[in-house]
């Protein structure tokens, strides 16, 4: 079973038995623990807070019944300033790099989200990342922000992906809440074509020109699960006019009634809008989101990201 088929079962077992800090064996490796879900209680009515609340945000200490009007519009300013220093955190959208142009959309559920999107232009290079964070809320969302400084600080230092990518997940592997993780993919566009793509067990990749349809599979276990953790690199080719197509769970998770959109609804539709313009064809996705769901409002953070080697 792979990462994104097992993670709506796998949180519900959080509940029961979910992942502790990771502590070193006397080997000199790290191990980890399982623990039950710690009990926790309003900080006003001493009542448990409800356990699916606490997995989406496992910082709540009050239950919101109990704010008074005032202290509900003081925690709505806070969000708000949160929501704009996250918004802050965004690349330019619709940033061009050498050989290379990129469009995305970015759509928190609430206030604040755990989709992480970055665009990084050096030296004629762009290095992209696309993630999500397990869980919701400002938990979710202060892990985002830190994975966003983590990859800044490290670019900036002219190192391989790969070591990127490891030193990364240990330095989120020690300040990660229990039980918390987070998938994302990776990349160093070239201006030869060349992509480099790490897949830390996010939803596939996807490449798409002249040549068909590629899937860029994942090769790694999530961020946050083992400090020893390993990312091998998928490389590929990309053409004048191919594109690179990323994308959260908020869209291949999309429901309406008993129907998924799916991977396959994303691959199809992918290669409808072959050859169109990075704005283009995050504007088609949207389109078919839409109409797939009828409007209703979605279940989780949409984070979508096209990267198109200029013709």
């Amino acid at each position: 079973m792979n990462w994104r088929s097992a993670s709506a079962a796998w949180k519900r077992q959080l509940l029961r038995r979910p992942v502790t800090r990771a502590w070193p064996a006397c080997c000199g490796k790290w191990i980890r623990r399982w623990t039950a879900w710690p009990r926790v209680l309003c900080e006003e009515c001493h009542d448990p807070v409800e356990q699916d609340r606490l997995l989406a945000d496992p910082l709540l200490r009050y239950c919101l019944d109990h704010l008074t009007q005032t202290e509900r519009a003081e925690l709505q300013r806070d969000l708000d300033l949160a929501s704009e220093v996250q918004r802050n955190l965004l690349p330019q959208n619709d940033l061009c790099a050498g050989d290379w142009e990129t469009s995305y959309h970015y759509a928190p559920l609430g206030a604040v989200s755990g989709d992480y999107c970055d665009l990084i232009p050096t030296d004629g290079q762009l290095f992209f990342v696309l993630g999500d964070v397990s869980g919701k809320g400002v938990a979710a969302s202060m892990l985002m922000a830190q994975l966003h400084a983590l990859f800044r600080s490290l670019t900036g230092l002219a190192l391989p992906l790969g070591q990127i990518v490891t030193q990364v997940n240990r330095v989120f592997c020690e300040s990660a809440l229990a039980g918390q993780y987070a998938t994302l993919v990776c990349g160093q566009a070239k201006p030869t074509g060349e992509v480099e793509i790490h897949n830390a067990g996010h939803w596939p990749a996807i490449v798409v020109g002249r040549g068909g349809v590629l899937r860029v599979e994942s090769t790694g276990l999530p961020l946050g699960m083992f400090h020893n953790s390993e990312f091998s690199a998928t490389r590929v080719q990309l053409e004048p006019g191919d594109t690179l197509f990323l994308y959260t769970d908020g869209l291949s998770e999309a429901r309406h009634a008993d129907d998924e959109y799916g991977v396959e609804r994303v691959l199809t539709l992918v290669r409808q809008q072959a050859g169109r313009q990075p704005a283009e064809l995050i504007g088609a996705c949207l389109e078919d989101l839409r109409v797939f769901t009828e409007g209703e409002r979605g279940l989780d953070d949409l984070t979508l990201l096209a990267i198109r080697r200029r013709m």
